[in-house]
């Protein structure tokens, strides 16, 4: 579980409404159900637009591995990677067969199934790096989903502020409501300032965080498992892969 986003989220609106309670403001005057509708409603049906149905349909699933993520830790792949290559090493690529009950990483027991059954290195690099290409398509296309309602809600906002003016201002008949009617149609520009820059632009930005972190794992899962079915050595595969790591992060023998 990825609790910054949680606690990112609750810092924004805990500062919000702090805010509003130092200003001396009620927080029912900062709530007006149609301009929630027009903000969120209006960034949703955008994205029904934008994009086909089954693409949408999946907003809530990518929308939660903001905070449901499980991406492997690099170091630790390595030397999964390295044992491998030492079994591989002592005991030849069919031993690794028995070792794929262990390994929980998808892609890692595809490189090593193929390098066990004798795909040719040339297919298996080509199929690998086409699972990568998929994978990083899917991602994008999650992180357009809400890159989406994060453009659209601000301009929703303005559409609900616009559309409250234009009831304000058709009804002048008592000056005193004036203020309250202008107080409600400027909400509408907040809710959408607030949607796109608390919720969907960050949660757009956090996938492609884990998009880039995932890639990364894959491409050394890649190197790794060609590295192991070229028959190279366990300690110079190891080198290799931590060419990923920072400097500061490797084995203090790695270190650059």
């Amino acid at each position: 579980m990825d609790i910054a986003t949680v606690v990112g989220v609750v810092i924004a609106f805990g500062l919000i409404l702090s805010s509003i309670i130092i200003g001396g403001g009620s927080f029912v005057a900062f709530f007006d159900a149609p301009s929630v509708m027009v903000v969120f409603g209006g960034a949703i049906a955008a994205a029904m637009i934008s994009f086909p149905l089954k693409n949408f349909l999946t907003v809530f699933s990518v929308g939660m591995r903001t905070v449901f993520n499980k991406v492997d830790s690099v170091p630790s792949l390595i030397e999964e990677i390295v044992s491998l290559a030492e079994t591989a090493r002592r005991d030849g690529l069919l031993a690794l067969e028995g070792r794929l009950g262990d390994i929980q990483n998808s892609f890692v027991v595809l490189g090593i199934q193929m390098a066990v059954d004798g795909t040719r290195p040339e297919v298996m690099e080509d199929i690998l790096r086409t699972e990568l290409d998929a994978v990083a398509t899917r991602h994008r296309d999650g992180k357009a989903l809400f890159d989406c309602m994060g453009r659209f809600a601000p301009a929703f906002g303005m559409i609900g502020t616009l559309m409250g003016l234009v009831i304000m201002l058709g009804d002048m008949s008592d000056p005193s409501k004036i203020g309250a009617g202008m107080a409600v149609a400027l909400l509408t520009t907040m809710y959408g300032a607030v949607a796109s820059n608390v919720l969907f632009l960050p949660f757009a930005e956090k996938l492609g965080f884990i998009n880039k972190q995932e890639l990364l794992s894959m491409e050394i899962i890649v190197r790794g498992i060609m590295a192991i079915q070229s028959g190279e050595n366990p300690r110079v595969i190891e080198q290799k892969l931590n060419t990923f790591i920072p400097p500061k992060l490797r084995p203090k023998d790695q270190a650059a």
